[in-house]
C-alpha cells in the first residue's frame, strides 16, 4: 500500500511539472504520526538504500526531526490527564506535521538538492 501511495504522489507531482526526487524520502514522514520507531527504521532503510549523504537520506532525516508521533502523543498525554475530545487536536497536529514535511522539502531543496 505504501508503494502505491508513493507512486500516486510521484504521479501527481510529475503532473504538476515539479521534481520528484523528494518522494524517496516520504516513507518515514508518512509513518511518523503513527510510530516513531517504525519511522526511524524506515529512515535507516532509506540511508542504507541510498547512502547516508544522499539527498533522500538527508531529507528523510530532516523530516524525522520536523514531525511528531501525533497519535502516540494524543493517546498517552491526553489520556494521562483525562481529555477525551481530541478531534480538533488531531487535525491541528496533522496539519503541523504536513507543514513540517513541506518545510523540510523546501529547506532541503534549497540546501542539498543537486542543481
Amino acid at each position: 500500500a505504501l508503494g502505491y501511495a508513493l507512486d500516486a504522489i510521484r504521479w501527481c507531482v510529475e503532473a504538476l511539472g515539479a521534481h520528484t526526487r523528494f518522494v524517496a524520502a516520504l516513507p518515514p514522514a508518512l509513518v511518523k504520526p503513527f510510530s516513531g520507531s517504525a519511522a526511524r527504521a524506515m529512515l535507516i532503510e532509506t540511508m542504507q538504500h541510498y547512502g547516508v549523504d544522499s539527498y533522500p537520506a538527508l531529507l528523510a532525516a530532516t523530516m524525522q526531526g520536523s514531525t511528531e508521533t501525533t497519535f502516540y502523543v494524543v493517546a498517552v498525554y491526553f489520556g494521562a490527564v483525562g481529555i477525551k475530545r481530541v478531534r480538533h487536536t488531531v487535525g491541528c497536529a496533522l496539519a503541523a506535521d504536513l507543514a513540517g514535511v513541506v518545510a523540510s522539502i523546501a529547506v532541503c531543496a534549497w540546501f542539498f538538492a543537486p542543481h
